[in-house]
């Protein structure tokens, strides 16, 4: 099956149906998934803004790191199971849409992001836990999760435009 035919059977199931006629189901979880891009923005951006040195620089990155990431998991969680439903409800429309497409390819370079600073530059925070300056690593890192996260943002309001 290709992705055009996947998109059209996805869209017409009858879940997704049901979202999309819905005169309140819609809007609701349209709701719940800006509130998870508030938490997953929003936790991010502060342990960015610490580790390209603009914010906190006297306190340890780990614990900003322990306080702020269960919070960012929660809303990547509520921004998947939320996202995944409003796609489906409109599948066609949004694989054709280019602004989902940029979206979804910033996604994916938000998480190799996080992956690749958690597998390298993370390992060693100990190191550098306290330093009031990140290594070049941790800010390149955080410039990078910033850009990126406020870009999908972007990206996800330009969907309903394009």
């Amino acid at each position: 099956m290709d992705i055009p035919a996947f998109c059209a059977w996805l869209e017409n199931s009858a879940w997704a149906t049901a979202i999309h006629q819905s005169l309140w189901l819609f809007p609701m979880i349209e709701t719940a998934h800006l509130f998870g891009i508030i938490l997953l923005v929003g936790a991010t951006s502060a342990l960015d803004l610490r580790l390209i040195g603009l914010t906190m620089k006297g306190e340890p990155v780990s614990r900003i790191a322990g306080r702020l990431l269960p919070w960012a998991w929660a809303g990547l969680t509520i921004q998947l199971m939320t996202g995944f439903c409003l796609f489906a409800s409109e599948a066609t429309r949004c694989w054709e849409n280019k602004a989902f497409r940029i979206k979804m390819a910033m996604l994916f370079l938000a998480g190799l992001n996080a992956l690749i600073f958690h597998q390298t530059v993370y390992r060693r925070v100990s190191r550098w836990d306290e330093a009031r300056v990140t290594p070049a690593g941790a800010k390149f890192a955080g410039c990078c999760s910033i850009l990126l996260w406020f870009g999908i943002v972007a990206a996800g309001r330009w969907i309903a435009f394009l």
